[in-house]
């Protein structure tokens, strides 16, 4: 199985994984093979790539650190607290705080079952859906940094309630600006960098009953260790440590997603970006305990070897995120292997990935 984007998809192609929206409908069925009326539909939709079952490659699959109906449910209720149209402090009432909260345990469950699990899929979302997926990410990675840390199940419910709606000051910033295409001007960067005090004036209401520190997160995440983020330009330690946390994942999930005016970064070019910004843009020890649940080459990339032999990623194993188990499915000299070579990269030193192939 591995990623294809949607300009790549052709015919007779058969998918890989559940495809939804966020209202929690079905788009595309694993195992369904594309015609091409499904590819012109998905495009459409603005789904931006798909897994797909490569009959030429090893099979497998990919899972996800949490239940699909988890993800599913969570994304519904982002999708109910930050669209709508409401004003936004009335979305927060105590039926959905309670909603948030049992979702949020529910994820924090899942995450102390499944602690051995790396972070290998990439999320496939419309670009409309963005903000409700991201919301989602950016919780279930905060969550995973937060055991790695050896939160208490006290701290990792405000973390996870927190990181949910670090974005919530984004429902009082208009649509066209929020999906613009292209490069923002002066002035409406200046908009969306209100965003965090939206935020903050949205979860600080008493009435809403969130947790203070949901407020702190949504008014700190874009500050930076450096004082170079906004809208304090606040440094150091200054910065909570609940903030710093979602400042990485807010990041990462970002970058390693298409956007309506960009495609995806790899995840291995922001993995080291991430590596390279300790105790700069933040506290190094929250990099470090991040960085060691992700997977730098996702299950499912097809890698060029320091051997120059061609090889598929199957997984990586807890800690190694640089170092992958791979199955090497052509040689040096570009000839196709009768039986893939299982390598575990982290138990030798010989064989390196040099290189993503797309």
């Amino acid at each position: 199985m591995r990623r294809i984007p949607a300009n790549s998809l052709k015919p007779g192609m058969r998918v890989g994984h559940n495809i939804f929206n966020s209202r929690g409908e079905t788009l595309i069925s694993r195992g369904v093979v594309l015609n091409n009326g499904y590819i012109e539909s998905l495009k459409r939709l603005g789904i931006p790539a798909l897994y797909i079952i490569d009959d030429s490659l090893p099979d497998f699959y990919v899972s996800d650190v949490i239940e699909e109906k988890s993800r599913l449910d969570a994304i519904k209720l982002a999708r109910t607290i930050l669209n709508g149209n409401k004003p936004a402090k009335s979305r927060l009432d105590n039926v959905i705080i309670n909603e948030l909260r049992s979702t949020v345990s529910g994820i924090i469950d899942q995450l102390i079952e499944n602690h051995n699990l790396m972070v290998n899929l990439v999320d496939i979302r419309s670009i409309d859906d963005y903000l409700f997926g991201h919301s989602v990410n950016v919780c279930v990675l905060s969550l995973i940094t937060g055991i790695s840390l050896g939160y208490s199940r006290k701290k990792l419910m405000m973390l996870g309630m927190g990181s949910l709606l670090h974005d919530m000051g984004k429902t009082l910033i208009p649509a066209c600006i929020l999906n613009k295409p292209g490069p923002l001007s002066g002035e409406e960067l200046n908009v969306i960098k209100q965003h965090p005090q939206y935020g903050y004036a949205i979860l600080d209401d008493s009435k809403s009953g969130i947790e203070a520190l949901a407020a702190i997160i949504a008014l700190q995440h874009h500050e930076r260790y450096n004082g170079e983020g906004y809208p304090k330009g606040l440094s150091g330690n200054n910065i909570h440590e609940f903030s710093q946390i979602v400042g990485i994942t807010d990041v990462f999930d970002a970058m390693t997603a298409d956007r309506v005016y960009r495609k995806a970064h790899p995840p291995f070019e922001v993995y080291e970006m991430l590596a390279g910004s300790g105790n700069y843009f933040f506290d190094y020890k929250l990099v470090l305990a991040f960085l060691g649940n992700i997977a730098a080459y996702p299950a499912g990339s097809l890698v060029r070897l320091s051997s120059d032999e061609i090889a598929i990623v199957v997984e990586t194993p807890k800690g190694f995120s640089l170092y992958p188990i791979v199955k090497i499915l052509y040689d040096a000299g570009g000839n196709k292997l009768a039986e893939p070579l299982d390598i575990d990269l982290s138990q030798q030193k010989e064989k390196t990935i040099v290189k993503v192939l797309s």
